[in-house]
């Protein structure tokens, strides 16, 4: 059968990279590279591969999957996420993909939000390319939020989702918004974007109208409502942190002039 790599990047994954890596150990090989983490999570990868790199220079999600992507032997590539899983019935179907004549797969994602599994909310479906052969596709050099570019446009679809334990508890939730809308903040600062106050206050209630009522986020129950609150929260702050990072760039030229 065709060579298959499944690739992750990690920092303080021990309380789900166990079953991450469970759920892949049937691939050729797996390659982690590893940002630092201080938790067991390095000793847990070793009980399956030996495949284990540290790049401490964080320099965003896209780099940093690129360096796993260099590591990667297969003629295939599967990317997946610490906090993600393949089914039984995902591993099925991605060994019968890599023998069809395409250069990579876009794979839907099924995902919790606080232990519940969300259809809504712009959440599902929630297709992502994972699935791609090795020198056809690599990572955009985003800080967050970071897409597998493929050279050619043929790309098939699977059926099956990839299981995606996104925020499992409310510290978790508030611990990705700060630092989710911190990167995202610095990347749009970086592009030349402006922020202000008013934009912040209505790009934030347009997150919570879209997520909440357009995506039909109310069906996801309370969940639901906790997602769009989230996700006003998100992009709120994201706005707020760029009208500073602005802001202070302004004042540096100005405080250079004196």
């Amino acid at each position: 059968m065709t060579s298959l790599s499944a690739i992750i990047i990690t920092r303080n994954e021990e309380h789900c990279i166990a079953d991450c890596l469970k759920s892949v150990a049937w691939c050729d090989e797996i390659i982690v590279v590893d940002s630092g983490s201080t938790d067991n999570t390095i000793a847990i990868c070793q009980q399956f591969t030996d495949k284990i790199f540290i790049n401490q220079n964080w320099q965003g999600f896209g780099y940093q999957k690129n360096l796993a992507l260099a590591k990667a032997t297969g003629k295939w590539v599967l990317s997946i996420d610490a906090d993600e899983q393949v089914s039984e019935k995902l591993r099925q179907e991605i060994e019968q993909a890599i023998e069809q004549n395409y250069l990579a797969f876009q794979i839907p994602r099924l995902s919790k939000y606080c232990g519940k599994l969300i259809r809504h909310s712009g959440w599902s479906p929630d297709y992502v390319i994972r699935l791609f052969q090795r020198g056809q596709a690599d990572f955009s050099n985003d800080l967050v939020h970071e897409k597998v570019q493929v050279t050619a446009d043929k790309v098939g679809t699977l059926k099956t989702s990839i299981l995606h334990n996104s925020f499992t508890s409310l510290e978790e939730v508030l611990t990705k918004v700060n630092a989710y809308s911190s990167a995202n903040a610095q990347m749009h600062h970086e592009k030349g974007k402006t922020a202000s106050l008013k934009k912040a206050i209505l790009h934030g209630f347009w997150a919570f109208i879209r997520t909440y009522l357009l995506q039909v986020g109310f069906l996801d129950g309370r969940e639901g409502f906790m997602l769009a609150v989230s996700n006003a929260e998100g992009t709120y702050y994201r706005y707020l942190k760029l009208m500073y990072l602005q802001e202070n760039a302004k004042n540096k030229c100005n405080y250079n002039n004196l």
